[in-house]
């Protein structure tokens, strides 16, 4: 294995302190002379050297570095949520360390261990599987700021984003029903995280406000994916409902070409709303009506919250609601 290069082998071809070599890669040259400082940044990359993070953060303590944990990387939704993880990071230095358990809990928890074993400042938080027993043992007990994202669970104190899901389920099932469809199937994931009950709290609601009956026959869980809603298209089309609310956007994108693969068109058969508002939303056919959260500036804010926490450590528990709308598209029939 070829010996990594160090610093000292740039101060050693450059004939030059190593104190010198350093000021000058770390932007702090203006005293030496212009060829003095070509000469090194030229030996740097000639050589291919690479400043040890851990050991320049250890001098200067200012690089910090936040763990992010998603269920799932593959979704849309949280690419997108990183994305502004990650543009929000990058303007302030910060670097996100991101893992993906794929909704596996025991690797949610192992990587959780493993970021503070490794040492990070903070970590964001987006699952549900983390519950209070992780965040006592290890966070709290490791004195290490951590933030909950789309996890509306009550369990903590802390710095949390937390989304008017609630709501977003009523406006949900409230175009459905203001489009006249009564019969109403509602397709959720088979270990519904607490937001999505919510949203399905939000369904239920919303048939109270018009003197509907929820029924049981109506809700059918199936795994978290496109597939998934492949999946119950049969339990869609046995349930003879006009119209189903999904949980998730997957799933109604995967319904959508489930049923189409049937021969059934939406919406001219079957309405179909979704939620979440992905980019992909634009691009099924028809354009899939759906709730929309501001999925890019939750990131944003996910940052700002946690950096702001590393800077103010005595600040008082920061929590920030966001709102969601109703996106009308095409996949709605009015009867």
């Amino acid at each position: 294995m070829a010996k990594r290069i160090t610093i000292k082998d740039v101060a050693k071809a450059a004939d030059l302190s190593i104190t010198t070599v350093s000021q000058i890669l770390n932007g702090k040259g203006d005293r030496f002379p212009v060829a003095t400082k070509e000469k090194v940044l030229q030996l740097r990359d000639q050589l291919g050297y690479v400043p040890n993070f851990n050991a320049r953060n250890l001098i200067s303590h200012s690089m910090k570095t936040v763990g992010v944990l998603i269920p799932n990387l593959v979704n849309p939704f949280f690419s997108m949520f990183l994305r502004g993880i990650q543009d929000a990071m990058y303007e302030h230095e910060c670097v996100p360390i991101i893992l993906s358990a794929d909704r596996n809990e025991d690797l949610e928890r192992y990587y959780l261990r493993t970021l503070v074993e490794r040492g990070v400042d903070g970590v964001i938080i987006a699952s549900s599987a983390i519950g209070k027993q992780e965040l006592d043992g290890l966070l709290n007990r490791n004195d290490i700021p951590y933030l909950l994202f789309d996890q509306n669970d009550p369990i903590n104190e802390g710095d949390r984003i937390i989304v008017d899901d609630e709501r977003g389920g009523e406006m949900a099932t409230n175009h459905l029903l203001d489009a006249g469809h009564t019969k109403i199937a509602v397709i959720l994931p088979t270990q519904p995280s607490q937001n999505v009950r919510l949203r399905l709290a939000g369904y239920r609601s919303a048939l109270a406000q018009r003197k509907l009956t929820f029924d049981d026959a109506m809700i059918f869980p199936t795994e978290l994916s496109k597939q998934g809603g492949v999946d119950v298209v049969n339990n869609v089309i046995d349930s003879h409902a006009t119209a189903v609310f999904c949980t998730n956007d997957e799933l109604a994108i995967g319904l959508i070409r489930g049923l189409t693969n049937r021969g059934i068109r939406v919406p001219e058969d079957v309405s179909v709303v979704g939620y979440d508002d992905i980019d992909l939303d634009e691009y099924v056919t028809p354009r899939l009506t759906t709730v929309h959260q501001p999925v890019y500036e939750m990131g944003l804010w996910a940052s700002q919250m946690i950096m702001k926490r590393l800077r103010e450590p005595n600040l008082a528990p920061q929590l920030k609601v966001v709102d969601v709308e109703l996106m009308k598209r095409n996949s709605v029939k009015v009867l």
